[in-house]
């Protein structure tokens, strides 16, 4: 088994529509705070990165907050990022984006937008290529990210994805699960099961 001591979360600076996806970055950030785990995230304080923060802090969780210098007064205010218990700034997103795997035992991807979707396939790349063995997992808040998952399904279809058994990441529909299961989660067996598994 995996020891999960920090958990990535990859998520929008902004809200999406509704309160739906607001309520879930709270939740979820709850949850990692009950469960002793370090939250390690992008460092924004607006939006759904704002509500996982926050929803650690509020329970006497750790976070980590990782920011690119010039996203500070975009993504942040410096009142805000002043309640982190640890703030890391970078010169760019490479650097950001480095650090954020290095910190983290877990990755976990909320609903978010274009960067969310480049931040999650970058790690679940460098586990096909061997790169690490962590758990990966989709908060399929709502159905979110179904259109993203039929793809990876067309694509190991299609013959593109050619190491499944190192591609594995959970598709938890309820923010509830995610802790529990991140918990459970283990080394990639052997074989080449289906790219997805869901909860």
């Amino acid at each position: 088994m995996n020891t999960i001591n920090s958990v990535c979360v990859y998520c929008g600076s902004s809200t999406g529509r509704g309160e739906g996806y607001l309520a879930a970055g709270r939740k979820l950030g709850n949850a990692l705070a009950q469960a002793d785990l370090r939250l390690i995230y992008g460092g924004g304080t607006k939006g759904i990165m704002g509500a996982v923060a926050a929803g650690c802090l509020e329970n006497g969780g750790k976070v980590t907050g990782i920011i690119p210098r010039f996203l500070m007064n975009k993504e942040a205010t410096e009142s805000a990022l002043s309640t982190l218990d640890d703030l890391i700034v970078t010169e760019d997103m490479h650097q950001r984006k480095h650090l954020m795997f290095d910190h983290s035992d877990a990755f976990v991807a909320l609903p978010g937008g274009i960067g969310t979707v480049e931040e999650i396939v970058e790690i679940m790349t460098w586990a096909q290529l061997g790169r690490h063995e962590k758990p990966i997992v989709f908060a399929n808040i709502g159905g979110f990210w179904e259109p993203l998952l039929s793809m990876l399904d067309h694509m190991r279809a299609e013959g593109f994805i050619h190491t499944g058994h190192r591609v594995k990441p959970l598709v938890i529909d309820q923010v509830e699960e995610i802790v529990p299961s991140l918990m459970r989660a283990g080394s990639p067996s052997e074989g080449d099961p289906a790219i997805i598994e869901r909860l």
